[in-house]
């Protein structure tokens, strides 16, 4: 007999679950029972059990009291007593929308399983079920097999899989495509959202079909998009992928204008693409899972950058992203990197294998000494992309590498060691990339965009003023990001080597006047007009309430934008990488390209 999780909503004004979890054929003096401190695809140490209250134990069927007692942070452990099945009763508390918690309301339950049902030590690998009692009107909706539906019960062959899936229930918004012949759920909980449910029908499924299309094929039966409409806010927009669905919390203003949508189109297909890559293509270590401390590995960048870079690709061969546009974006990911000191600190192997004190714990020195492995592992993929498909003459790129690894690796699930990708690589591409990781993934040297930007016939071209502002006069830069703190100019963090770091600015300074003059935060850039590069300033900031001065020479902000145009000239070979990697034709600069902003 399996074990079995019942979730009761008894009151969800009061956002507490009631959980039963029934263990039968007991043997021993004590059951652990233990809830995971972290999910997959979210790398950090969350302690979910701080949810937990009131944990009981008794006897199944008797209802005799056991003695049950916390042995860890996220341990119960229940004294048997010789009985054959034990009962452990207690409620979770869940009023957190996102895409790795748990959210109670009279609208809707959101579960994720790994949050607040924990495994039976030693009984990871069984079966499972698990029964899910809501109110009569509400429909439940998950990937896990059903075994009935009132009320809905459903089977995980093991933990892994129950923790793999989310459980959603509610009354949403539902369509179905079915790309490829494979029925695919498209499910929009939340009221108020500005979308259009035939274009995300026929969009959703364009994306999809295009990643089935760049991999070769699919090992899907079926397939739910869960999608949580929320407020507008920093932290409204995530994604956690699973095997067979993902969860994806989103603005309900998200669906306009134009570039809002296409963030959620980013989302959707970089998701997508995760039911390939790090849910069947995985390092060895992601799977079966240790949810009890941090799972290592170097290869995250390659999980979640090269993931992204995929995500961009695919909605440009599905044509919901054109060329010029996918170039505009691509700009904007290479300004960001290339104005992120850290880049030049960590490698992207060390930055993946930091991931659980790194990116999502980021504090005021951490432009300086990291950059995300999202941000780096995209360029660096992309980079890799174009280097393969230039000395391959456009024959291979870093596509074969990942339907090699599909092949080799996904498909017989089997996990990827540590040094096995660059092997792989070599295989699929036929070329020694040894250099390339050597210098990039392992190392820390600098990308030279240009070059590998030149392989497809373009090159970068920084903007000191974004178009429209070119006359504006050339404003001094401190080399700081500021935040405004009751109106005033507070120093977030200081940019390595940068004037603010030569002069001894530091985070948590404000800033109060400019050469005797009071300025205050939302004045400070047209401030910094009177003060352009190479000027002497005298800064009156507050330094922890003390009052005190700070010489400064202002420096030459980086560019504003980056544009990615088209070379005077470019070889044969470089206009058909140009065609294979973007799809259109390379052609010259049009002579309005500075001024317009466009990208070829």
């Amino acid at each position: 007999m399996p074990v079995e999780y019942h979730v009761g909503v008894d009151n969800p004004k009061n956002h507490r679950a009631q959980v039963r979890v029934q263990i039968p054929e007991v043997s021993g003096p004590t059951v652990d029972l233990v809830l995971p401190s972290w999910v997959p695809g979210s790398y950090l140490i969350r302690d979910f059990a701080r949810n937990v209250r009131d944990v009981r134990a008794e006897v199944t069927g008797s209802g005799e009291p056991l003695p049950v007692r916390k042995v860890d942070k996220a341990r119960w452990r229940v004294e048997t007593r010789g009985v054959p099945g034990v009962t452990v009763r207690y409620e979770v508390y869940g009023h957190q929308l996102s895409d790795d918690g748990v959210d109670l309301t009279d609208e809707h339950f959101l579960l994720n399983p790994g949050v607040c049902l924990p495994y039976v030590d030693g009984r990871e690998r069984e079966p499972l079920e698990v029964v899910v009692h809501t109110p009569p009107h509400w429909k439940v909706y998950t990937e896990l097999a059903e075994v009935a539906r009132s009320p809905a019960r459903f089977r995980a062959k093991d933990y892994d899989e129950l923790v793999d899936e989310p459980i959603d229930a509610g009354t949403p918004v539902e369509i179905t495509v079915r790309p490829a012949g494979i029925p695919h759920r498209i499910l929009l909980f939340g009221a108020g959202g500005n979308f259009e449910a035939h274009r995300i029908e026929e969009d959703v499924a364009r994306t999809v079909e295009a990643a089935i299309r760049l991999m070769g094929d699919s090992p899907l039966q079926h397939y739910t998009f869960f999608y949580h409409l929320l407020d507008p806010g920093p932290r409204a927009m995530g994604g956690l992928e699973h095997k067979a669905s993902t969860l994806i919390t989103l603005p309900r203003t998200t669906f306009r204008p134009e570039e809002a949508y296409r963030r959620f189109l980013s989302v959707t297909a970089h998701e997508y693409f995760h039911l390939y890559n790090v849910k069947r293509i995985r390092p060895r270590v992601l799977g079966p899972f240790d949810y009890t401390a941090e799972n290592y590995t170097r290869l995250l960048w390659a999980m979640e950058g090269s993931t992204d870079y995929f995500a961009h690709l695919i909605l440009l061969r599905a044509s919901l992203l054109p060329a010029p546009k996918y170039l505009e974006e691509l700009a904007r990911r290479i300004l960001r990197y290339t104005t992120t000191p850290g880049r030049k600190v960590r490698s992207l192997e060390e930055l993946s294998f930091d991931a659980w004190i790194d990116l999502y714990r980021p504090y005021e020195e951490s432009p300086n000494q990291s950059v995300s492995y999202y941000v780096k592992g995209d360029l660096v993929t992309l980079c890799l992309d174009l280097e393969i498909r230039h000395r391959t003459e456009n024959r291979e790129s870093v596509t074969s590498v990942f339907r090699a690894l599909w092949t080799e690796y996904g498909k017989v699930d089997r996990g990827l060691e540590e040094d096995e990708l660059l092997p792989v690589a070599n295989r699929a591409t036929g070329l020694d990339l040894a250099p390339f990781f050597a210098r990039y993934v392992a190392g820390t040297t600098e990308v030279d965009f240009d070059r590998f930007l030149g392989y497809a016939g373009l090159r970068l071209k920084p903007l000191d003023r974004a178009p429209g502002r070119e006359d504006e006069p050339v404003a001094g830069w401190l080399g700081v990001e500021l935040e405004d703190s009751g109106g005033r100019a507070r120093v977030r963090s200081v940019v390595e080597d940068g004037p603010g770091r030569r002069a001894g600015l530091s985070p948590g300074d404000e800033l109060v006047a400019l050469d005797g003059q009071r300025t205050l935060y939302a004045d400070l850039p047209k401030a910094l007009e009177r003060f352009p590069p190479g000027s002497a300033l005298d800064l009156t900031v507050f330094r922890r309430g003390l009052l005190t001065r700070v010489a400064v020479e202002t420096g030459k902000a980086p560019p504003e934008r980056l544009l990615i145009v088209p070379v005077e000239d470019a070889s044969a070979v470089a206009r058909r990488v140009h065609e294979g990697w973007l799809g259109v034709p390379w052609e010259p600069a049009r002579k309005d390209a500075g001024r317009s902003g466009s990208s070829p």
